[in-house]
């Protein structure tokens, strides 16, 4: 009997060992093997990514639909538009030999665009360094709505060239800003005489025609659109 009284008093507590309830106030929890816990993959980057490039091609379709809206508004000033348009052009007489030409270029380009002669008034300064101030005070004038500046400067064997030739380029540029009118810089500055020659309409064209469609079509913008 005492045996078995503490046989079964053995079985109870490795029950209660067991169950985890009994007379231990703290059981002790039965262990489990530990699994292996694989990461998990992430789905937050290809999301991003997804919506990164669903943005770009949204932004895509905005931005080619703006260039072809349309509400965009294209100010191009016009060759033919030349009725009642008047033009004052601005000669150098040192190097005669070349501005003449480039004046007669221009000249001949007027008529070809239908700008009549007395729409047009030639005054003559004595170099290139002049051309700006009267270019200015045509300008404020408020009679002419272009003004053609032509010269010529050839480089010598002093700096006196770039001297001339960057006051030039200034006076033309400060006459335009300070007057509001188009000033058309059609002053050539060249390395030699025959350089000279072949841009005032030798095998390099008339720069004094090209200069004329410039204020042409400034004129247009201004008068037609930027008023």
């Amino acid at each position: 009997m005492g045996s078995n009284g503490n046989c079964c008093c053995w079985i109870q507590i490795q029950e209660r060992l067991l169950t985890g309830s009994g007379v231990f106030p703290n059981p002790i929890p039965r262990s489990r093997p530990s699994a292996t816990i694989l990461p998990r993959k992430s789905t937050a980057l290809s999301f991003s990514s997804s919506l990164q490039l669903q943005g770009f091609a949204m932004d895509r379709k905005q931005r080619s639909s703006f260039v072809q809206a349309p509400a965009v508004h294209r100010l191009v000033g016009s060759l033919t538009k030349t009725q009642g348009l008047r033009f004052a052009v601005v000669v150098a007489r040192f190097n005669e030999i070349v501005t003449k030409q480039l004046l007669e270029g221009a000249l001949d380009t007027f008529s070809k665009y239908s700008v009549n002669e007395e729409d047009i008034d030639v005054v003559w300064v004595p170099g290139c360094f002049e051309i700006g101030i009267v270019a200015e005070r045509l300008g404020r004038s408020r009679k002419y709505h272009a003004i053609l500046c032509i010269g010529a400067v050839i480089r010598g064997d002093t700096s006196h060239y770039d001297a001339v030739a960057n006051s030039a380029a200034s006076g033309v540029l400060s006459a335009g800003l300070n007057s509001g009118v188009p000033c058309i810089f059609g002053v050539l500055t060249c390395d030699d005489m025959d350089q000279a020659l072949n841009r005032a309409g030798g095998k390099s064209g008339n720069k004094g025609a090209e200069g004329a469609l410039t204020a042409i079509e400034m004129a247009s913008l201004f008068e037609h659109h930027l008023k």
